[in-house]
């Protein structure tokens, strides 16, 4: 971020109109700052590499090659900057590959403008989000995921080795809690809450806060 605090962000888009378009509404908000556009992945990565956003919002149809393909170049170049899929495509697999992938977030191109904004500054928080639309089909594609092949043992409980206070913290993530959210609930700091985060990740081998709010769905919530 910037001295000021503003989220800098990369803009990823192959049409003209609608990247430009999109430039237009986030300048409107002294909170955020665009620093650079690109139309294709070979741009994306250039700009990337020479500006150091915060945030990269990615189109995954883009000439010749697909957001998700770019989007380990795209951390590498700017290994702090973190990626935000902002697409019309509604496919599971791609969204489920993107997430895995390391993007921070999905997002639909039909989002409204304040939905948006919200989302761009969860993400340069370090959270992750994912279009309400998109939630159903990330529960099934994780679940798929984790199918049990017939006949087979039932798999241990993953969530076994958090401790209660952090399935305390892993159900506010999943009703869609922020950090400081979160910390006000159960009355500890904000820092505090962060530091469990990192551990709730770490324990569970999970990327992202929507996977492991994902894995709670799909599990059931402890008692």
């Amino acid at each position: 971020m910037t001295q000021t605090g503003r989220v800098r962000l990369l803009v990823v888009d192959d049409h003209t109109l609608f990247r430009r378009g999109i430039m237009a509404l986030l300048a409107t908000c002294p909170q955020l700052e665009v620093v650079g556009e690109a139309a294709d992945g070979g741009e994306a990565l250039r700009r990337a590499a020479a500006l150091q956003p915060d945030v990269i919002l990615l189109d995954h149809h883009l000439p010749g090659v697909t957001g998700v393909d770019v989007l380990q170049g795209l951390k590498q170049a700017a290994p702090a900057a973190r990626v935000l899929m902002l697409t019309v495509s509604e496919d599971a697999d791609t969204m489920t590959a993107a997430l895995q992938g390391g993007a921070s977030g999905y997002l639909l191109k039909t989002v409204d403008s304040d939905v948006l904004v919200g989302a761009i500054e969860r993400v340069a928080r370090g959270q992750s989000t994912v279009s309400p639309e998109m939630t159903d089909k990330l529960v099934s594609a994780f679940q798929s995921l984790h199918a049990q092949a017939p006949g087979a043992p039932p798999p241990a409980d993953p969530l076994a080795v958090l401790s209660s206070r952090e399935l305390d913290i892993l159900r506010e993530i999943a009703a869609g809690a922020s950090n400081k959210e979160i910390a006000r609930t159960l009355s500890i700091a904000e820092a505090t809450v962060k530091i469990h985060v990192q551990h709730i990740l770490r324990k569970l081998g999970l990327n992202s806060r929507v996977q492991a709010a994902v894995l709670l769905v799909e599990r059931g919530t402890p008692q």
